[in-house]
């Protein structure tokens, strides 16, 4: 299950390395990691997930792959498809986060995955999670938490972060970027992070505001489109020095 949102020529390690899940990890929270082909979860719970974890990422896996096998524009489309009532629920949430956002489907299949796994781990084996699949999350916890940003070069990044009270979660938090990581954009945001009650509309949104940001004067026609899709709690956009925020956001410096 391969997307067309792939970057023609990744760095392998330095993406591998993922540097920034060092820091997103409370110690309270055991910490687990499933990696199944292109899948890389960062999991955190109150216990070991990684044997469940692994299931259902399988699970969903072959889901998706079953689905694509038999319509293959649903990996290829970058605009949206019709809704189709035979398929799995993580398609047909996916083809509906599409949708609502102008995308195709595949742009929320991280936050997808994420949320399918994280909400069956919730039903069975622990009453909090987050799940961190390539810069996308899906998170519930029973505290107030803060979500810093990851913005590579730029000056801002890790230097803020977003307060996410308990009564927003569930919530998927997803980022986008056109300068790093190995996900298509059509833009050049350092990130694009969208909050949203489903991780795959996260997923989506922040791929669509990432194509809408090619330069900082760009930054208020982004934040404008936001405004305008369904379903969204609120975004933080990150350019070279520059930052943009739209909706029930709370931001936080970010020390050490």
């Amino acid at each position: 299950m391969k997307s067309k949102r792939k970057r023609k020529n990744p760095d392998p390690l330095s993406y591998r390395q993922r540097d920034y899940r060092g820091i997103i990890a409370p110690k309270a929270m055991t910490r687990c990691h499933v990696s199944i082909l292109e899948t890389d979860l960062l999991i955190l719970a109150n216990s070991d997930v990684t044997t469940q974890a692994a299931h259902l990422v399988m699970q969903y896996r072959s889901h998706l792959e079953t689905y694509i096998s038999r319509h293959t524009d649903f990996l290829t489309s970058l605009v949206p498809l019709d809704k189709d009532p035979l398929a799995p629920p993580i398609v047909k949430e996916m083809l509906n986060a599409a949708t609502l956002t102008g995308v195709g489907p595949m742009a929320a299949v991280a936050g997808a995955i994420a949320e399918f796994v994280g909400r069956d781990l919730l039903k069975t084996v622990t009453d909090e999670i987050i799940i961190e699949n390539g810069g996308d999350i899906f998170m519930h916890r029973h505290q107030d938490s803060i979500a810093a940003i990851f913005a590579g070069a730029s000056p801002l990044s890790n230097k803020i972060g977003i307060k996410i009270p308990k009564s927003f979660m569930p919530l998927g938090i997803c980022t986008s970027s056109g300068t790093i990581g190995h996900s298509l954009s059509f833009g050049q945001a350092d990130s694009v992070t969208v909050l949203a009650a489903s991780a795959s509309v996260a997923d989506a949104a922040a791929t669509r505001l990432g194509n809408e940001l090619t330069k900082k004067t760009d930054m208020n026609h982004a934040l404008a489109v936001a405004r305008n899709l369904s379903g969204l709690r609120g975004v933080v956009i990150v350019k070279d020095d520059h930052l943009g925020v739209w909706g029930d956001i709370e931001l936080a410096p970010l020390h050490g």
